[in-house]
């Protein structure tokens, strides 16, 4: 069975929308207004890219990333491993061509038939809506979570608002650095 891994730059009340200067959010690019850059505080963000074997996505997301990341050389290994976007309305001919190999999955029973296949982690960039379907299906293994010591009030968020029972995280590693960024990362205890 394969670990899904929901990964997110998020702030203290919960919001993930814009973080890297994305447009149409009034507090965009936060991860690095006024916050220092420390590279030891994303030192995870790498070892995401070597651990995982497959990354996971939204419409959304894939929509803001595939223009962007295929010629980054900072996202040089996500580039040729796997990619699976979960979406109801993306078509063939909406996937880029340089961006590798690309799987459209159509629900979330189809998510969960994948993690029953064999190979590596998952790994979920982005994707807020997307992050709330699995959550709220219990398809979310693990958490990798940068926090930010921010508070943005409005906002799409990691976590859904739904009425549910109560679901138990572990806390598996964690660190904090001298910017105020914490590193969490959580284990969902089944």
């Amino acid at each position: 069975m394969r670990t899904l891994i929901s990964t997110a730059f998020i702030s203290l009340d919960g919001v993930v929308e814009g973080p890297g200067g994305e447009p149409g959010y009034r507090n965009s690019g936060w991860t690095f207004k006024n916050i220092d850059f420390l590279p030891e505080a994303y030192e995870i963000k790498g070892r995401e890219q070597q651990e995982a074997s497959a990354m996971m996505m939204g419409r959304a997301s894939y929509e803001a990333f595939s223009p962007v990341w295929p010629d980054m050389a900072d996202f040089a290994d996500y580039k040729v491993m796997p990619k699976y976007v979960v979406s109801t309305t993306l078509t063939e001919d909406d996937l880029v061509s340089n961006w590798g190999e690309t799987t459209i999955l159509r629900s979330l029973d189809d998510v969960a038939a994948l993690k029953e296949t064999e190979g590596g982690p998952i790994i979920i960039h982005g994707s807020a809506a997307l992050n709330h379907a699995l959550s709220d299906a219990g398809l979310i293994d693990r958490y990798h979570l940068l926090v930010f010591p921010l508070l943005l009030g409005a906002g799409k968020r990691l976590f859904s608002a739904t009425d549910k029972d109560t679901q138990k995280l572990k806390l598996v590693e964690h660190e904090a650095y001298a910017n105020g960024v914490q590193k969490n990362v959580f284990d969902v205890v089944r």
